[in-house]
């Protein structure tokens, strides 16, 4: 069978450059790779209240039927809806399929022709891809610049709406940008302020609830995307703001309109996982254990590969797309789940290991990772 030439061309310079991708069975081994920090995901006590919660609210059901504006809704999404708004401390929150579903559909719609919207040169893939379906003028800025982004937003002319979005924790980095000297300038600025919380939900905040309100900068913040799939062990996202805008997406945010809605299973495994999520003891946990790699990694004398960061992801760079699938290879074969990130995915030269840390991780399996990767690295 003959295939299109533009096909062929991209695999084969993905071949070239060892940064072609492919399906694997996930192995048996020691987790470093996932993003299920606080081990939620194989929590019983989730699975088992989701399942009771699915019978007390007569929804045993395997599919929501259709999208949320004709036979998808019940009270049961409304009110999950309600209970997800009241943990963040805002007035709604709409539920989406995922966090690219929820990327996707917001920034796509919500910036208007005329409008601008800056973004850190670091964000999310999904939110990229929302922007360039946007009509909307869009710009970056260079990776936790605040300077930067002031130069560029202060000279700018405009008579439509501003918009910057952040993460409060970066996904290949797992750094965190100054939120409290962004919000101050966007409030000053009248800038809307997106914020993506994918990997902060479940890490930080005295109950999981992430950054922003963790330092208290929910009141300041036009819109919060929080994504289930990480720290909190589920499925889907909601984005968090006020009533006119949740109103304005389900008219207008076309992954939220024209899609079968999130299964009932799925919105109560998020209900049960918030429940849990509050009186979970992992969450300190899981911040011992990310103080202990960072202390280890000094013993190791591997700072200055590693990327400053206070999360749960501790990022090595170990440029080459060649050299760090080889360590990485070498660390599975000892049977520590580390993945390596490539080229494209990360800028040529700054490939890299990305530990993802668990509140089950032990303090036995961290210093043998390290231990291992100290050996490798030449």
């Amino acid at each position: 069978m003959k295939y299109p030439h533009g096909i062929q061309s991209k695999l084969q310079q993905r071949k070239e450059k060892k940064s072609l991708r492919s399906l694997s069975v996930n192995a048996e081994g020691i987790d470093f790779y996932s993003n299920d920090y606080l081990g939620l995901a194989k929590s019983k006590t989730i699975y088992t209240e989701a399942i009771q919660l699915l019978k007390k609210k007569n929804l045993e059901v395997n599919s929501a039927t259709g999208s949320r504006l004709i036979s998808g809704n019940t009270h049961f999404h409304e009110e999950v809806e309600a209970q997800i708004a009241k943990f963040h401390q805002a007035e709604t929150a709409l539920l989406f399929n995922s966090g690219y579903d929820a990327n996707v559909g917001f920034f796509s719609s919500v910036p208007q022709r005329g409008d601008v919207v800056f973004y850190d040169e670091l964000i999310h893939a999904s939110i990229r891809d929302g922007l360039q379906m946007s009509l909307a003028k869009t710009y970056k800025f260079k990776h936790n610049n605040l300077n930067e982004l002031k130069r560029k937003v202060d000279k700018l002319t405009t008579s439509g709406d501003i918009f910057i979005v952040t993460e409060s924790v970066f996904s290949m980095d797992g750094d965190t940008p100054d939120l409290e000297k962004l919000v101050n300038y966007c409030s000053r600025r009248n800038v809307f302020l997106i914020v993506d919380e994918a990997h902060a939900l479940g890490v930080f905040g005295s109950r999981g609830e992430g950054v922003i309100q963790q330092q208290n900068l929910q009141d300041k913040v036009f819109a919060r995307i929080m994504t289930f799939g990480k720290g909190l062990g589920a499925h889907g996202a909601a984005v968090i703001g006020n009533a006119q805008l949740k109103e304005f997406l389900i008219n207008f945010a076309r992954s939220f309109m024209y899609t079968t809605a999130i299964s009932p299973h799925a919105v109560a495994t998020i209900s049960s996982a918030y429940q849990v999520l509050e009186s979970s003891s992992a969450k300190e946990k899981l911040q011992q254990n990310i103080h202990y790699f960072q202390q280890q990694v000094e013993e190791f004398q591997l700072t200055s590969r590693f990327i400053k960061s206070k999360s749960s992801i501790q990022s090595c760079l170990i440029p080459g797309n060649e050299e760090v699938k080889n360590i990485a290879e070498a660390l599975q074969q000892q049977e520590f789940m580390v993945k390596p990130i490539l080229s494209p995915t990360v800028p040529e030269g700054e490939e890299r290991l990305r530990f993802c840390l668990h509140s089950y991780n032990s303090k036995e399996e961290i210093f043998s990772v390290l231990q291992c990767l100290k050996s490798e690295l030449k």
